[in-house]
């Protein structure tokens, strides 16, 4: 059974054939798009496997990536209050020089803990040239590390002491929860699924980990995004394109909006088990089709090695 899995990870397939979406699907997968960014599940997966699954074809690179600026819109609108009060606090904490204001270490952990995430990125694309059709991004991987994640996920829900809120927050835990977000960059973990786990380790409350969670991927998300944006400009897309984008891009940040509301919501009186257990059915999905030869018609067709990504996000 092994050697079978390993070989359909390492079959060649034809590029996909793009389906440019029509404004209604482009409603649907702003709403995919969404609902997944924010949860410790993957987006990417969704907004590339709900779409075939319906019969509409793959929505293309430039869709996939135009929709996600509309998540990153949705999380500066929620977390702008605590945005502006961080960067205020910051700044009367440098000119009073009051060093262990807990604004300032809030920011200093962020602008540190992103670091790990850009500099692994940018050692991969330096010295990692095809790291997107490694076998280390194959189907294979992402079901084997998207059920490692949900195990640890449910560890940490199971023992993580939970008893430091906000205002217990020390610039380190910023810090080690930036490192676990640089496990993001390998297929399967999820970003927010990483830094939930180590939140949770850490002895941060559920809505802490989430929020530290959100703001902590902020840079990262708007790096990635603008960088995306970039790219997508210099293609010069065509006319006939750009209204499905604008209305999946708003779709995206609506629901993006409301995702994150709920989720900060759920976790006051709930935990992580429902995305544990999610994510253990998406990795046993992923292991059944290779074994049962469905990848061909199914998830490999949505364009062999470039979607082999899809648990990272």
């Amino acid at each position: 059974m092994l050697n079978f899995l390993i070989a359909g990870t390492l079959q060649s397939t034809a590029p996909p054939l793009i389906h440019p979406p029509n404004l209604v699907q482009a409603i649907i997968l702003g709403f995919v798009q969404g609902v997944t960014e924010f949860l410790p599940i993957s987006s990417t997966a969704h907004l590339k496997v709900v779409p075939v699954v319906l019969g509409w074809g793959d929505p293309g690179v430039t869709f996939t990536a135009v929709v996600q600026l509309g998540s990153i819109a949705a999380v500066l609108w929620y977390f702008w209050s605590d945005l502006r009060q961080i960067t205020q606090g910051s700044w009367r904490a440098i000119s009073t020089q009051d060093w262990q204001a807990h604004d300032l270490r809030l920011a200093i952990g962020i602008g540190i803990g992103t670091l790990p995430i850009v500099i692994g990125g940018l050692l991969i694309k330096v010295f990692l040239p095809n790291y997107e059709s490694s076998v280390l991004r194959s189907l294979l991987a992402i079901a084997i590390t998207s059920i490692m994640m949900a195990i640890l996920l449910g560890m940490a829900e199971r023992w993580g002491r939970r008893q430091r809120d906000m205002l217990g927050v020390q610039r380190q835990d910023l810090i080690a929860m930036g490192f676990a977000q640089a496990l993001a960059l390998i297929p399967g973990v999820s970003r927010s699924g990483s830094t939930f786990t180590a939140g949770l380790f850490l002895g941060l409350d559920r809505p802490t980990t989430a929020r530290l969670s959100f703001l902590l991927g902020i840079p990262s998300i708007t790096l990635a995004g603008l960088a995306e944006l970039i790219s997508i400009l210099g293609a010069h897309p065509s006319s006939g394109e750009f209204l499905p984008l604008i209305v999946g891009t708003l779709s995206s940040g609506v629901f993006s909006y409301l995702a994150i509301a709920w989720l900060l919501q759920f976790l006051q009186k709930r935990g992580f088990w429902i995305f544990v257990w999610y994510r253990i059915g998406f990795g046993f999905a992923i292991l059944l089709a290779l074994f049962f030869g469905q990848v061909e018609s199914g998830l490999q067709s949505l364009g062999g090695l470039e979607v082999m990504i899809a648990a990272v996000t």
